[in-house]
């Protein structure tokens, strides 16, 4: 099985935001919380808490970003 991006996620205090998505990234979300679940063993409450954590790591390998930061 191929590993995921995520890992665990943290247990961070969370920030309220408030975003609209379509409810094709919503369906792809609870499905990726899912499969976390069954790769961590670690149960993922909210398929929304994922969001944080793909923008950190999608900002995180984004080398054009990371070099305009410097």
């Amino acid at each position: 099985m191929s590993k995921l991006k995520l890992g665990p996620l943290a247990d961070d205090k969370p920030v309220k935001v408030t975003v609209e998505l379509p409810a094709s990234v919503h369906r792809d979300l609870v499905a990726y919380a899912e499969v976390l679940e069954r790769e961590t063993g670690q149960p993922v409450a909210d398929p929304v808490r994922l969001i944080v954590p793909m923008l950190e790591r999608f900002m995180a390998t984004d080398r054009v970003f990371a070099k305009t930061r410097r």
